[in-house]
């Protein structure tokens, strides 16, 4: 019923079976699978997995996530984002790292911020020094 996929080897704490439509904003932590519907924001301290047959209208703030099925909306990563091939993200992304598979649909704008905002700020800090 379920395919476990290989880079997110931990277990998964929390699931939204094909059967169940939630409207409303969800707040939590752990990994989390999606195979239903979720109509509303997604803000997760852990990793999200959206199966084939999972749809969210609403916008993602997440460490990491895996996209199988179909997300309108925003998505907000600290670490990486993997759009499958039977994925789709209409929206924009913001996240340091990125897949995307052949086939894949992604509509929208990404923005690659620095993983590391100290080195950043040192650069910064660094060109200001010069200019003075």
């Amino acid at each position: 019923m379920f395919k476990k996929r290989e880079d997110f080897s931990e277990s998964i704490d929390s699931l939204i079976g094909e059967n169940i439509k939630i409207i409303g904003k969800i707040e939590g932590k752990g990994s989390l699978r999606i195979d239903g519907i979720v109509e509303g924001d997604i803000i997760y301290d852990g990793n999200i997995v959206i199966g084939e047959s999972g749809k969210v209208i609403g916008n993602i703030k997440v460490v990491d996530i895996s996209l199988g099925g179909t997300v309108n909306g925003n998505i907000s990563s600290t670490s990486r984002v993997e759009i499958l091939n039977t994925g789709s993200l209409i929206g924009d992304l913001e996240v340091p790292t990125i897949v995307i598979h052949e086939n894949a649909r992604f509509e929208g704008n990404c923005k690659m911020p620095s993983k590391s905002k100290d080195n950043s700020s040192k650069e910064k800090a660094k060109t200001e020094k010069a200019k003075a």
